[in-house]
Order: structure tokens, then sequence, then C-alpha cells
């Protein structure tokens, strides 16, 4: 296995590619090899990635859309097998957080982000699986959060119960699709370095920093390595797993 060219050929689907944790999954997915749609909400920031990718000899195509809507996962399929290729890899990294403790939440607000993290995950397997099931092979990888795993005082509930769903869907689509040649796994990210971390205070990112083991916030790009991982052939004997890159913060 050339190891420097773990997907080489494949086509990958990101979504939320646009900023943080997505943005460096297409990055390294690239890298690898592979050939990436990359899916946001945000025009400018996708055709700077695309850029990006290019001008590193890789090749990208972006969609913009809701990934609440079915349409947004099946344009993606369409425009990723048009432009790059039939798709053997999907991340689903697409997903919002609105905090509120649950008797001050709006339950709009419950709605949205269930909406967004379960739901859409779930256009987007839906989109998938079909070409997948056809070709006998292919990933799914779900961004989820070590707060599926375990409560947080911080957290917001809609956050929790909506990664946890994702959980549940991983391992079940896992035993689904095994008997055709499909892995689907799980990452669950603990504390990372994104905008919405860049917004808390000096005296709570000491807290939050000194409760993991390692020392350190995590980086994007310490989840795209266990995404990479988890969607090349490195893990070709795992699937239904949702993986801990937390820092040593939740273990099991």
């Amino acid at each position: 296995m050339n190891l420097d060219n773990l997907l080489g050929g494949r086509t990958a689907i990101v979504t939320g590619a646009s900023r943080g944790i997505g943005r460096a999954c297409a990055l390294r997915l690239s890298q690898a090899g592979a050939f990436v749609l990359l899916h946001g909400t945000d025009k400018d920031r996708l055709t700077a990635l695309r850029q990006v990718i290019a001008q590193d000899g890789g090749r990208a195509q972006i969609l913009v859309g809701d990934v609440t809507d079915p349409a947004t996962a099946r344009n993606a399929v369409v425009v990723a097998e048009r432009d790059l290729g039939p798709v053997a890899v999907l991340v689903n990294n697409a997903g919002i957080n609105r905090r509120s403790s649950t008797l001050d939440m709006p339950l709009e607000d419950w709605h949205r982000v269930l909406d967004v993290n379960l739901n859409g995950t779930l256009h987007f397997c839906r989109a998938v699986l079909p070409g997948m099931i056809d070709r006998k092979g292919g990933v799914i990888v779900n961004v989820s959060s070590t707060t599926a795993k375990t409560p947080h005082k911080n957290a917001a509930p809609a956050y929790g119960a909506s990664k946890a769903a994702v959980n549940y869907l991983t391992m079940h689509l896992a035993q689904e699709m095994a008997p055709h040649g499909i892995r689907v796994n799980g990452v669950c990210p603990g504390p990372v370095e994104t905008d919405m971390s860049r917004q808390w205070s000096a005296e709570y990112r000491e807290r939050v920093t000194a409760a993991v083991p390692l020392g350190r916030l995590g980086q994007a790009d310490d989840i795209a390595g266990t995404v990479l991982f988890l969607a090349s052939d490195l893990s070709s004997f795992v699937t239904g797993e949702t993986v801990n890159a937390n820092g040593g913060t939740y273990m099991n």
C-alpha cells in the first residue's frame, strides 16, 4: 500500500468544508490523492479552498447548499460523479451548536440543531449509499462529538442529543451495509481549536485545557488525521466504531 496515496483516484464528499474540521478533512483527503467535492454554505470560502487544492495539484469541485434539504445531498452526488467520479468516501462533518440550558432553549433551536446535525447526516448517507451498494464498496465517516458519550454542563442538550443519534445511526448503518462492503464509522472530537472555541474567555480556555490529559486543545488537523485513517484502507477491518479523538478527555 502506498501510504502517500492512500485515497488515490477516489472521489470524496466533505460536508461543511468551508472552515474548521471540514476544511482540514478536505485538505487531508486531497493530499492523500482523493478528488473532493467541497460542500458548504459559504461560496467564497469554498472557492478559496478549491484554489488551494488546485495549487497543490489536487482536484476539487464545490457545491453550496443546506444539508437539511435532501435535494442538496442528491445534487452533491450528481456534481461529484459528473465532475470527479463515483463517490467512494463521504465525510459528514456539517453541524451547528446553539448553547442554552434545557429550560431556556427555544424549541426552534432544538429542531434546527437536530435537523442539521442528524437529518443532514441521514440525507447525505441516503444519497451516496445506492451508488456504493451498486459498486459493492464505500466508506462513510460521520463527525460526531465526545458530548454524545458523556454529559457536560456547558454542552447544549440539542447538540449532545443530535450527536448521540448520529452515533447510533453510524452503528446501525455499519451493520446494515456491511454485506455490501460498505464501512461506516464516526469520529468523536473533544475540545478543538475552531471559530467557536476562539470565542472562549481566557479563564475558560485555561480550565478546558487543564482537563485534557494530553495538556492541549486539539487542532482541526488532529481530527482530519483520524478521518483519513477511517476513510482509507488502513482501517479496512474497522466498522461501526465511534473513535474518540479528544486528547483523553473521555476514554472507553
